[in-house]
């Protein structure tokens, strides 16, 4: 039996924690009667107290977040009914602010705000040897990153096989972007690089070949990105998958010099450009060169063997539906291979509350707390905005609608995709659950009736799409000659035809 379990809820099986993983390396003395247990947020809270219990631990700590804090709540809230003597200790970045507002932080016994990478293993020994009395609440300063013991062997073998692996190279962030919590950090600091890329190297031994970094600014020492990318370069594998973020307007030559080495599908980066507008971008203090970020993205394009994750958020105090769509379309033009619509979302502890009263911000009060309305953007404004991210995640993201995406975006790209999107939802009252096959019919309608698209133009498109797409069967629009050369086609080369979904979009959805 354990005495002390360590658990969060992850958002999907193939997540792993690595602050839990941080955690447990950092024990000390108590790390072997300590154990990991991680569930999904799909799991019913009492099975999860149910598993979690008959383990009879006298010190449950969880981490938690913002995508998992409703049902946490409701397994402490289980686990104190049954074992009210069960210690329950919280941590991470939903509970490290605002403490008094939520229930949470109410049926716990103790709660660590900020890096609790030593502060658990103390609060711990403190309370199994009884050598003094905490306070229910304990601020951790950050860490110095030498004082570490890194977490790489607790990644299990099932672990290797099974789940995504998250890797750092370095902690914090020097930008002050509002809407993020990283804007509370002073710096990055780095860990030992060397000791860090020994831990890789025996994670590649050991099978690992994606290794997601979730260092918040990766090419911020380029000298470091190059040792990292050159590491990994020099293992000759094509079956490696690095997964950065990157800071889009810091590309340097050195840099551009050893992405051009990699073969395509081992690169995946993701790019925060949140918004084009530059008084929005002043407003939340985000220093970004619109024109490098602009150029780079086109030479990351054009250039290097990676697939590019965009990012833009919606909702921004200042921003505009307008405004909105002029990023938009900046940023469609640069062809990236994905962009992710992000809805504001007020992260407990940003700066970005500073906003709340001149721009009338108005968010959910319940997680993920997205924003509703502001001054600029009504509730059913943005509530079509909600609907655009949806649909552009399913019909542009997915990877399904190569040859009809530019069809319908045309050369109002902005303007068509919402015009398709407020005219897909009033027409099939869904944004979820639409059958592939369905799908494809209310876009031929809607591109022809509602767009007012060429007919022909549109089947082609479609036809195109509808024969790679793995799907059985004829949809509607689809004529006499082309299910004649679809069979013919089929007969003579079964098995050819390739699938649009990328080993990218997979990994990142």
């Amino acid at each position: 039996m354990a005495e002390i379990i360590l658990s969060t809820l992850n958002a999907r099986y193939i997540h792993s924690s690595l602050g839990l993983r941080y955690l447990k390396a950092n024990m000390g003395l108590l790390e072997n009667t300590t154990e990991i247990n991680e569930f999904v947020i799909n799991q019913r809270p009492i099975d999860v107290a149910e598993t979690l219990l008959e383990k009879n631990p006298r010190i449950i700590g969880f981490g938690v977040y913002i995508w998992n804090v409703e049902q946490t709540t409701r397994v402490i809230s289980l686990i104190k009914t049954i074992s009210p003597e069960t210690l329950i200790v919280l941590g991470g970045p939903e509970v490290s602010f605002e403490h008094e507002q939520q229930a949470i932080c109410d049926m716990a016994d103790y709660i660590i705000t900020g890096q609790a990478d030593l502060a658990f293993s103390e609060l711990c020994d403190d309370i199994i040897h009884k050598e003094k009395n905490h306070p229910k609440i304990t601020h951790a300063n950050p860490v110095p990153l030498p004082y570490l013991t890194l977490p790489y062997s607790l990644y299990t073998q099932e672990d290797i096989d099974n789940r995504v692996i998250y890797v750092e190279a370095s902690r914090g962030c020097p930008f002050k972007c509002e809407f993020c919590l990283s804007s509370l950090d002073k710096t990055a600091w780095p860990f030992d690089l060397s000791l860090f890329l020994s831990e890789m190297d025996v994670l590649y031994q050991r099978g690992v070949r994606d290794f997601k970094f979730i260092d918040r600014t990766f090419n911020l020492k380029i000298s470091s990105s190059i040792k990292i990318l050159e590491f990994f370069l020099e293992k000759n594998d094509p079956s490696i998958y690095l997964h950065f973020e990157l800071i889009p307007d810091h590309l340097p030559e050195k840099l551009k010099d050893i992405l051009i080495k990699f073969p395509d599908g081992c690169l995946q980066f993701e790019i925060g450009v949140q918004t084009f507008n530059p008084d929005v971008q002043s407003l939340i203090s985000r220093k970004q060169d619109n024109k490098k970020t602009i150029d780079n993205i086109r030479w990351l394009r054009e250039n290097a063997n990676a697939h590019l994750h965009t990012d833009l958020i919606m909702g921004l105090p200042g921003e505009t539906i307008e405004s909105i769509g002029k990023s938009f379309d900046a940023l469609v033009s640069l062809k990236p291979h994905e962009i992710q619509m992000g809805i504001l979302k007020r992260l407990r502890g940003t700066p970005m509350i500073r906003h709340t009263d001149e721009y009338d911000m108005r968010y959910n009060p319940d997680s993920p707390y997205n924003i509703l309305s502001n001054s600029h953007i009504t509730f059913s404004d943005m509530q079509r905005l909600s609907r655009f991210a949806r649909f552009w995640d399913i019909i542009a993201n997915s990877g399904r609608f190569t040859y009809s995406l530019p069809v319908i975006l045309g050369n109002s790209k902005f303007e068509n995709f919402l015009k398709l999107s407020d005219e897909l939802y009033s027409t099939s009252k869904q944004t979820h659950k639409i059958a592939l096959p369905r799908l494809f019919e209310l876009l031929h309608d809607l591109m022809i009736d509602c767009l007012k698209l060429k007919k022909n133009t549109v089947i082609e498109s479609l036809w195109k799409d509808f024969q790679i797409s793995g799907l059985k069967g004829n949809p509607s629009f689809a004529t006499l000659e082309m299910i004649k050369q679809r069979k013919h086609a089929t007969s003579s080369s079964i098995g050819d035809m390739p699938s649009r979904q990328s080993r990218h979009a997979t990994k990142l959805h």
